[in-house]
């Protein structure tokens, strides 16, 4: 049963960390795309790139390699562009932009979530002993 708690917990930090790192990637590429598209004072290019450097280190934290962490974060980034659009711009997602979406969260789940064993035979979700 501990073990089962400390999976979940395992897998809500990740997306947690994910939709930190997702915040900062499309909230710095907002504010610098509001500097240089929409004539916005270059402060805004300044915290951007600094939002921006914010979502390289946020990565760094998840327990896993860097290029499932990259690969399955371009899944969420796909899930939170759509959802920024809606919520930030107002254009509601169409069914082709849902279907994405979909597609997006299970090639997610099978990149990061599925168990796989590393190089000392243990699955990168139990815990480091």
């Amino acid at each position: 049963m501990l073990y089962k708690s400390s999976k979940s917990k395992t897998i809500l930090i990740t997306l947690l960390l994910f939709f930190l790192a997702g915040l900062c990637e499309i909230g710095g590429g907002y504010l610098v795309w509001l500097w240089l598209r929409d004539n916005m004072g270059w402060y805004f290019g300044l915290l951007g790139g600094f939002v921006l450097f914010l979502y390289a280190i946020v990565p760094t934290f998840q327990p896993s390699y860097f290029h499932r962490i990259y690969a399955a974060y371009g899944g969420i980034f796909i899930i939170m562009s759509v959802l920024w659009g809606w919520f930030f711009e107002g254009i509601a997602p169409d069914s082709y932009d849902i279907i994405g979406t979909v597609i997006a969260i299970i090639g997610v789940a099978v990149i990061y979530y599925m168990p796989r064993k590393d190089e000392k035979g243990k699955t990168l979700w139990q815990s480091k002993q």
